[in-house]
């Protein structure tokens, strides 16, 4: 029989028992609970400030680009759920994974031939920094183990991960002691759009010089800088890097976990620099936010030097890697993206954000307004009252998630005009309330 004592309502069961992100245990906020969702909208199973519906502006973390429901998404999940919804990876193998690599190997800047499949963005980091050590080690350069990044940056929550991200700003500070020792650059100046700064590249070069013997790999967010600040640089510095580890023989690594697949206005980031990586890793919008998939993709080169060595693979090997759901509706996402349609979506998302956003400038508390791709950012001059601009933007039929001193949106590529216009009134809303 059931527990009298225990809550039946869903939302106080999501107190008593579910941690949230980024959130104490019990939440002090209760959050929206979604019934179902279509297109670019989530569906709530209770109204709030008078809407039963809010417009994504979020695309799920940055993933749904195609939007919720997607009929072509669908059915390939439908269709390969008929045939096996998993199957070990060790030893076995199966089309859908197949395929998917040899996609992103085609897709992908440069010689990105081989390709390591993993379960979140997180852990494709973790592979690409596990193959970069494994690399020098069966090389005979153990020493060769710190990794080079710059400040405002954001790689994922786990252990390597944290390492290189920001030490200071960041989420991860907490950490501090505990973590591996990075070399940290001073952030990229800011603009995408401005000339790189010989000062800057100085900079980069004078740490390469000092550190170049004890680096296995540098590690950057090609172009924007996310979930570290919501930040572009040039991408002229991207080439700078590439020149400068050319030159003192250390690996490239470009995490475009989160500007992979079009967000930027470029298929990956690295190719508004027109250079390619050593290493890189996608995941997020890799299987259009239906299932969590990324992949740590790297060159011959990497891959022949670990199988050089004293233990020539590498011993990483999730449960479900290659899950063949989660290949499957990559697959699909991919030939969305293969006509090119979500090149005249970003752009007209760019002109809308563009647009929509200018009158922020003109706030009390703004610092900065910056639109990149199908990313809009409002940078206030304060820490925002995440509370208060969230319920700002419901009010206005839109789902955000503000944080730190950003007020911000990337929305599905689907959205229509009506729905983008309906996101920049909200985030001014936001921001004025924040």
């Amino acid at each position: 029989m059931p527990d009298p004592r225990r809550p039946s309502d869903p939302l106080e069961l999501d107190r008593a028992h579910v941690w949230h992100p980024y959130a104490p245990m019990p939440g002090r906020a209760a959050p929206l609970l979604v019934e179902s969702a279509s297109g670019v909208r989530l569906r709530l199973a209770r109204p709030v400030e008078g809407h039963d519906e809010l417009v994504d502006a979020m695309s799920s973390w940055w993933a749904a680009i195609h939007g919720y429901g997607h009929p072509v998404l669908d059915a390939a999940i439908r269709d390969q759920l008929g045939r096996m919804s998993h199957v070990m990876f060790g030893g076995l193998t199966h089309e859908p994974a197949i395929r998917l690599a040899a996609r992103l190997a085609e897709i992908s800047p440069g010689a990105l031939e081989h390709v390591f499949l993993a379960d979140s963005g997180s852990v494709a980091v973790e592979v690409a920094i596990k193959m970069c050590l494994q690399y020098w080690r069966s090389l005979g350069r153990p020493e060769r183990r710190r990794l080079l990044t710059w400040r405002g940056g954001y790689h994922g929550d786990t252990f390597q991960a944290m390492s290189v991200c920001d030490p200071e700003g960041g989420m991860h500070s907490l950490w501090s002691g505990v973590l591996p020792r990075q070399v940290f650059a001073d952030a990229p100046p800011a603009g995408f759009d401005a000339e790189p700064d010989p000062a800057y590249t100085a900079h980069l070069a004078d740490l390469f010089g000092r550190h170049a013997h004890e680096l296995a790999a540098v590690i950057v967010e090609p172009v924007a800088q996310n979930a570290g600040g919501m930040r572009f640089h040039s991408p002229g510095y991207l080439r700078v890097l590439r020149e400068l580890c050319d030159a003192h023989g250390v690996l490239l690594v470009f995490d475009e976990i989160a500007t992979g697949f079009g967000r930027t206005g470029a298929l990956f980031a690295a190719d508004h620099a027109g250079v390619a990586p050593d290493v890189m890793c996608v995941g997020k919008a890799l299987t259009g936010g239906y299932l969590s998939m990324a992949a740590a993709l790297c060159t011959p080169e990497v891959a022949h030097g670990i199988g050089r060595g004293d233990l020539p693979v590498l011993a990483h090997g999730p449960t479900f890697m290659g899950n063949p759901l989660a290949a499957a509706v990559a697959g699909a996402s991919l030939d969305l993206l293969a006509d090119g349609a979500w090149e005249v979506q970003v752009k007209r998302i760019e002109a809308g954000l563009r647009s929509g956003l200018a009158a922020c400038r003109g706030l009390g508390g703004v610092r900065d307004v910056r639109v990149l791709g199908a990313v809009g950012v409002v940078q206030l001059d304060h820490e925002v009252d995440v509370a208060a601009a969230t319920r700002a933007a419901v009010r206005h039929g839109v789902w955000i998630r503000p944080f730190r001193d950003l007020v911000y949106t990337m929305p599905p590529y689907v959205v229509d005009d009506a729905d983008l216009e309906r996101i920049t009134t909200a985030i001014r809303a936001a921001a004025a309330a924040g």
